[in-house]
């Protein structure tokens, strides 16, 4: 299991491929806050429900200074399909190696179907301005987590 990330820290850099393409670099967007979101795969019902609920919440939270990134190992075909259809407007990086996934703590064993296996951890992480992790979140439920960040944003 990779290390988890502590509140305080330095948010590990990472340059990604977004669904349209484009290379994107957290340290690029220290104008605001972001949100860094993993989720395992694109199309599943769990990760589905989380893009649709960050989604549903964007204005909010870009009303509160944030701007919202997903990571997952799909690649950028698959993610374009997936903001397409689910009319999701913010962008969604990939990951394919899981280098990043790893370097985030958001890698490691998990319970599918009854079977352990190793892979990405639904995780959620408030990076602020200064490139510090304010919130790290690990195992966050697909449904409700967003508003439960969102609360503590407006806090």
């Amino acid at each position: 299991m990779a290390p988890q990330i502590q509140t305080g820290r330095q948010a590990p850099d990472f340059t990604l491929t977004d669904h349209e393409d484009r290379q994107v670099r957290l340290s690029g967007l220290r104008d605001r806050r972001v949100i860094v979101y993993f989720y395992p795969k694109a199309f599943t019902p769990g990760c589905t429900s989380e893009a649709c609920d960050f989604r549903d919440n964007l204005a909010s939270l870009e009303a509160l200074g944030a701007t919202v990134l997903g990571i997952s190992g799909d690649d950028p075909a698959t993610l374009r399909e997936f903001a397409e259809e689910h009319h999701l407007p913010y962008p969604l990086l990939s990951d394919a190696d899981s280098a990043t996934a790893r370097a985030w703590g958001a890698w490691g064993e998990k319970t599918v179907d009854g079977q352990t296996v190793v892979g990405p951890l639904r995780s959620t992480f408030v990076v602020e301005q200064d490139g510090t992790v304010s919130s790290a979140e690990y195992a966050v439920r697909a449904e409700g987590h967003v508003a439960d960040l969102r609360r503590r944003l407006a806090g």
